[in-house]
Order: C-alpha cells, then structure tokens, then sequence
C-alpha cells in the first residue's frame, strides 16, 4: 500500500516533466543544528477536480474540504445554495434568482451574513476566476469551486430538469388564458372609466371653447365684410380706368396719343404684380390674395378685440385628440359589448 502511495506521488510530482501545483505542499521543518531534518507527512490535497485544477502562482494556501459541504437544490423552481458560515460554523441558505442575481451580488450576500467572511470568491474548474458580472445561471451550468477565506468548496450543481416542448406548449397556454381573464375582468371596466373622464374632458374643453367661438365668429363675419367690400372697391377702380381710357381714346385724344399711355399702364400692372410675388412669395392669384387679405384683417381685429389666438388653437387641438382617443377607445369597446349595448351607446 505505501508503495503504492508513492508511486502515485511521484506520478504527481513530475508529469509531463514539471511539478504539479496543489498536489504536495509545505517542506520538511529544519532540526537542530547539526542535526538531519525532520522527516514530515506530505499534506494531501483532496481535489474533487485534481486534475482540472491550476493553483496561480503566489496564491496563498487553501485548505480543501468536501463537496458536500456546499450544496445545492432547486425549490419551487429556484435554486438554494447551502453553506457553513466559518464565524459560527453555522449552515445558511441562500436562495438565488438565477436571472437576475449575478456572482458579485452573492458574494456580498455571503459577506453580509457573516462579517468574519474576508475574502470570498469563484473559480472555474480550470483555475480561472469568475467574473462578478456573471450570472448565476451561467455559474449553475458547470462545477466551480468557491473559496471562502482560505476554505475552497468544490462544487457540483445538481442537472436542473429540461421543460419539455409539451410542458413549455402547456405554459404558453395557461399564461395566454391567465391574460384573457385579466382582460375580461379589468379592461373593459378600466375603458369604461377612460371613456367616462374622456367624455368630462370634452365637455370641459368645449365649455371653455364656447365664448371663444362666439367672438371668433363676430370678428370673421367683421373681416370677411371688408374683405368683399374690398373686392367690389377694387373692380370699381378697374371699371372707372377702363372708361376713362375710353374717354381719352375717341372723345379728347386720339388713338396714337393714347396707346403709349395704355401700354406704360399695363407695363405698371405688370410690375406691381411681380412686385407682390416679391413681398408674399406667392403668384397673384384672385383667390389666396382675398384670403390673405381677409386674414389681414381677421388678425388686426383679434388684436382690437383681445381675442387669444393661441389659446383657441391650443383647445382645438385637445379636443381633436380627444376625440380621436374617443374613438379609439370605442372602437375597442364594441368588439367586447353586445350588440344591444352597441345601439344604446351610438
């Protein structure tokens, strides 16, 4: 058996030519002087993992016990890691959220229940460390080794059982019914009640709508007065030109005298056209210079009268869009309601 024991050491010892980290620790104490040294036991790692594992260089000694000093089991779906507190040698739980708890977070969970816990961390089995932005249901995946102080616990999660596409189909399913029943119990009452403050909205709106209106419609009437009353002063001006063209051709003057006249007039026209295109970025066509003209007006009696543009437009818009949520919101209603129910509404 010890021979045995040694062969197994010096297997250990030079593999592949170089001395494996982790296997054998410590030397022989010195004796006195003089004297031989003291033979002493190598101290032997129990490594669940002892292959797989690469002690760093410089990385202090940690003293190994059994897996089963961690476990892990999943309860209601969740996984729950138990573990011995080293201050009080005491067993505690820790009950993980594999999505949204993440190594660091149960690191600090395991700091704060025990003060005396200096150093926590987690390494692969490979001897690299573990991020503590991982997720702990990446961690969960594989064995790691978890080192608490200078106690390292070789871990092996238990295989957590796969839903099957029937199961997984079943779940869809009960959810898809779970929302359906939320529905029929909470939405239309919550729409009904939406439709009503929707309904209060709109009578407040056009309540305060209503005198702006009125005002509103005395100061168009008012401007679309002058506006015509423009129009008619305009085609006066041009009748009263024309006869008096006339006048000159064939009772004062002759033709020859008068057509350089007649020519420079429409000369004259023609440039206070393209004189109004240069002001108003617009050609002179009869109808947008009448509602230009009107808006002229319109806004100069506004400011007379004190009448608040912006306010105006400013209800008008809320109103359309409550309206449109109106609509909206009963369209989504009748596809629930009776018919019946329907008829009453409109």
């Amino acid at each position: 058996m010890l021979s045995g024991l040694g062969r197994a050491v010096r297997s250990g010892w030079h593999r592949g030519g170089r001395q494996l980290p982790g296997l054998l620790c410590g030397r022989a104490p010195r004796g006195r002087r003089g004297g031989s040294p003291l033979p002493s036991a190598p101290q032997v790692r129990l490594w669940k993992h002892t292959g797989a594992w690469r002690e760093q260089v410089g990385a202090p000694n940690r003293t190994l016990v059994p897996s089963d000093e961690v476990t892990i089991d999943y309860r209601h779906g969740l996984p729950m890691i138990t573990l011995t507190l080293p201050t009080r040698s005491e067993r505690c739980q820790f009950t993980i959220k594999p999505m949204v708890t993440t190594v660091e977070a149960f690191l600090q969970d395991v700091q704060r229940e025990d003060k005396g816990v200096e150093r926590a961390e987690v390494f692969a089995t490979d001897g690299c460390k573990v991020c503590g932005a991982t997720s702990m249901e990446v961690l969960l995946r594989n064995d790691f080794t978890l080192v608490i102080n200078n106690i390292a616990y070789c871990v092996s999660p238990p295989l957590k059982d796969k839903l099957s596409s029937e199961h997984a189909t079943e779940m869809e399913d009960i959810k898809s019914l779970v929302h359906r029943l939320y529905v029929a119990l909470h939405l239309e009452d919550h729409q009904v009640r939406k439709e009503r403050e929707l309904l209060w909205k709109l009578d407040h709106l056009k309540e305060e709508l209503l005198p702006l209106e009125q005002m509103k419609a005395r100061i168009a009437v008012n401007a679309n007065a002058k506006t015509t009353r423009l129009l008619w002063v305009g085609l006066a001006l041009m009748s009263t030109q024309g006869g008096a063209l006339a006048w000159l051709t064939w009772w004062v003057y002759s033709w020859d005298i008068m057509e350089p006249v007649t020519y420079f007039i429409t000369y004259g026209s023609a440039m206070a056209f393209y004189a109004y295109f240069i002001l108003t970025k617009q050609d002179y066509i009869y109808s947008d210079a009448r509602d230009r003209q009107f808006l002229h007006y319109f806004y100069r009696k506004c400011k007379k009268q004190h009448f608040n543009v912006e306010r105006y437009n400013q209800l008008k818009e809320n109103i359309a869009e409550a309206e449109e949520s109106l609509r909206r919101l009963r369209q989504a209603l009748q596809l629930r309601l009776p018919v019946q129910e329907i008829k009453d509404k409109d």
